[in-house]
């Protein structure tokens, strides 16, 4: 599996990619992969990180995003993962996660931030032991198809605590 930067070239194989995602994972998404803007925007928009995980044949199985805050919030990212669905529980959303918070915090992004719907247990796992905190339940947060509501797990990453904690962990003699 590659991981690699999101290119302009890419745009067909991202629709593709978005148009095999099931209706029923769709609700979960932030916004409507259906829009025309949206594939634009992650096409186009060259602020923070855009990741792709490709196949062999160059395929495009797994997407990470993290958008960066504006003004102030300049320094806190919003992750954004999805990987196609027959290529989940393989470690491929570890690996596209971990690889987008590197290049966040190469891009001096210090907070990254992620919604995790409550009731993906896995998902929230993942992230924790990626080093990211519960932060905030937001509650009835998203509307499923029957207007139904899901409550959303706020994770963050603190990038100076992360690093404090691996300072901790060292031995004495590797910390000098």
């Amino acid at each position: 599996m590659d991981i690699r930067e999101l290119q302009r070239s890419d745009e067909g194989g991202l629709r593709a990619f978005f148009d095999e995602i099931p209706t029923d994972d769709r609700t979960f998404f932030k916004e409507d992969l259906d829009e025309p803007d949206v594939l634009r925007r992650w096409i186009d928009d060259r602020r923070g990180v855009r990741l792709v995980g490709a196949e062999d044949g160059g395929r495009l199985v797994a997407v990470a995003a993290v958008w960066p805050g504006v003004g102030r919030s300049s320094h806190v990212g919003d992750l954004r993962l999805v990987v196609g669905v027959e290529h989940r529980r393989r470690g491929l959303g570890r690996e596209m996660a971990r690889s987008a918070l590197l290049e966040a915090l190469r891009a001096r992004m210090w907070k990254i931030s992620v919604e995790v719907v409550s009731t993906q247990q896995g998902t929230i796992d993942m992230f924790l032991s990626l080093g990211f905190t519960p932060e905030a339940l937001l509650r009835d947060q998203i509307r499923g198809g029957e207007e139904e509501t899901q409550d959303v797990l706020l994770l963050s990453h603190f990038a100076a605590e992360a690093a404090q904690d691996v300072a901790l962990a060292m031995p004495e003699e590797a910390a000098s």
